[in-house]
């Protein structure tokens, strides 16, 4: 049989019913005392009684089979066999699960470096969480020794992680773009009003546009403003879509909400930008368009 995720979700839900059985027969028995299956057991008896009359040694060898449940230390090695099993399958399939998210991340963040020109260093988030002082940082399995450096942009298949803050030899910090210290130029897809971003929770910018008579529809996609000299701030790189438009009379701006495309807590792989891109890649780096 091959070794399929299919066959081992079968053999784990196997495994599963057989020790929950034996559980139930075994969990509170004291000797002498009846089990959960000594029912199961009377009813073969009696369906199988004529039988045992005619044929006395069959009988034994089927009352043998149903006899073997519920001893206590059989009980136990075999549950303890079980649970060894089933641990071993579940963490079989909990890892080819994570394998097949790395590998998709992976093929989009090669796709979306390849259509925007971008020269990235692969890194893994080690570590995700807001610091005492508030702000949201990762940590990222590439340091110094990899290229990275201070102020080089992250991102994902889907768009914009961060910038990098903080560089070890073989580990690096990145300021995530919704950090409330995070301060971001952006444009609006197409026509191209730009506006400064900074983060207002973990997965909302609020965007201030420099026309404060600017039309912005719900749903227009927001990019990174840049330039294509440098790495550390590149253009074209998707940040999120506007969700709401504030009401903001008097203001010299237009402030607008954008729900970003990445989810850091479910990000694995990113790609750090190593060097500048030759060209802006204006909006073919925008979900949809490739």
């Amino acid at each position: 049989m091959r070794d399929t995720r299919r066959t081992r979700l079968g053999l784990l839900a196997l495994l599963l019913a057989g020790f929950a059985l034996i559980t139930v027969d075994a969990h509170g028995r004291q000797p002498g005392e009846r089990g959960p299956l000594d029912q199961a057991r009377n009813v073969a008896a009696g369906v199988f009684g004529p039988v045992e009359r005619t044929a006395d040694s069959a009988t034994r060898s089927v009352g043998s089979l149903f006899d073997g449940w519920g001893h206590s230390t059989a009980d136990l090695t075999r549950i303890k066999s079980l649970q060894a099993q089933v641990s071993t399958l579940r963490t079989e399939v909990e890892t080819g699960s994570q394998d097949r998210d790395r590998a998709a991340q992976l093929d989009a963040l090669e796709k979306i470096t390849a259509i925007g020109g971008l020269s990235t260093v692969p890194a893994r988030l080690v570590a995700l969480a807001p610091t005492q002082d508030g702000s949201w940082t990762a940590t990222l399995d590439a340091g110094s020794r990899d290229g990275v450096a201070v102020d080089q942009t992250v991102i994902t298949g889907d768009g914009l992680v961060g910038h990098v803050a903080g560089v070890g030899p073989q580990t690096c910090t990145v300021l995530l773009a919704v950090d409330p210290d995070s301060i971001l130029g952006v444009r609006l897809a197409g026509s191209g009003p730009i506006g400064t971003a900074v983060g207002q929770d973990p997965h909302t910018l609020k965007v201030q546009f420099f026309d404060p008579q600017l039309k912005i529809p719900v749903g227009t996609p927001v990019l990174t403003l840049g330039t294509a000299d440098a790495a550390t701030s590149v253009p074209g790189v998707p940040v999120g879509t506007v969700t709401k438009v504030l009401d903001t009379p008097g203001q010299l701006t237009r402030t607008a909400l954008v729900s970003t495309y990445v989810d850091e807590t479910s990000v694995d792989t990113v790609g750090i930008v190593t060097r500048p891109v030759r060209n802006d890649p204006r909006d073919t780096m925008l979900p949809g368009a490739h």
